[in-house]
């Protein structure tokens, strides 16, 4: 279906029960002209709420993305218990998605960048997705062209909490986006070979991995799973916490872990500068401060209107 459709069609078909042991007398008693000609198929068209209106005018519009927040069966993954996502709690991230993420890579890269390489769908679920080792999953990127938000229906009570509204929406839309960027323009070799070894795979949430992790040259404990989530928490992580956090991990990794670390941050970096005209340091500057407008409420993440 066009996204730029202001409704939505739904078909009902209604399919009448046949006998069977009357099925060949009816076979042979019907003609051409004995057929109805009218349609058992049904259009029912939904208005859409002032919410699907809004997404029209801010993300259709100028992005040409989607947003979805009504559960869809063909977008979700059926491996996991999920939930919708409600629709004053999706109003409130796509308020976020929309200020800390697409505007921020427009300020640093131009609209035309946000356009060309962010994902056109963006598909918002209620729950998170639990893993059976204790973890759960906050997002996904698929193929290029959607980022799959988990946990919608707890951004009211991390809103107001920088840390918070990080770990569980900002940065995974970094993260994903990263891994789409990479879809689009692969980075270094060098990069993996500056760890290489010490990749783990779904081993880096268990000891001895999940704790101190930065002297072996991981920004997170979850960087350390491959060189692929390694690039894209490199990225994520630092756009999304202020220089003084930084520098105070760096001092935890030590002199061999913080080498280890601006290592990639300087493949990341040039790989973000050479193949998309984006600074990190200037990209995380802008984050930074469109992250303590949202903190400190002077965005209304309810408003509709504009």
């Amino acid at each position: 279906m066009n996204i730029y459709s202001l409704k939505k069609i739904r078909c009902k078909s209604w399919i009448a029960g046949l006998i069977l042991t009357g099925w060949a007398g009816l076979l042979a008693s019907c003609s051409e002209e004995e057929l109805s000609k009218e349609s058992v198929i049904t259009i029912d068209q939904v208005d859409y709420t002032p919410f699907d209106y809004w997404l029209e005018r801010n993300y259709v519009a100028p992005y040409n993305i989607e947003f979805k927040y009504r559960y869809e069966d063909n977008e979700s993954d059926m491996d996991y218990y999920v939930i919708p996502a409600r629709y004053e709690a999706a109003i409130k991230l796509a308020h976020i998605v929309k200020y800390m993420c697409l505007e921020s890579y427009d300020e640093v890269g131009g609209i035309e960048f946000t356009r060309a390489y962010f994902p056109k769908l963006i598909f918002a679920m209620g729950e998170w997705e639990y893993e059976n080792n204790g973890t759960f999953i906050l997002g996904t990127a698929e193929g290029g062209r959607k980022i799959f938000l988990a946990g919608t229906n707890y951004v009211e009570q991390y809103a107001k909490d920088a840390d918070e509204l990080n770990r569980y929406y900002l940065k995974t839309i970094h993260h994903e986006f990263t891994h789409i960027m990479n879809q689009t323009v692969n980075y270094s070799a060098d990069f993996q070979l500056i760890t290489g070894s010490g990749y783990v795979a779904d081993k880096w949430s268990e000891p001895p991995y999940n704790d101190n992790y930065l002297p072996r040259g991981y920004i997170t404990a979850y960087a350390q799973h491959s060189h692929e989530e390694d690039f894209a928490e490199m990225l994520s992580t630092y756009v999304c916490n202020s220089e003084q956090r930084w520098q105070r991990w760096l001092e935890m990794a030590g002199t061999e872990g913080a080498r280890l670390i601006m290592a990639k941050f300087d493949i990341v970096n040039a790989y973000m500068i050479d193949n998309f005209g984006i600074d990190l340091v200037t990209l995380r500057t802008v984050v930074q401060r469109r992250q303590q407008d949202i903190t400190m409420g002077r965005i209304d993440l309810d408003d509709l209107t504009k």
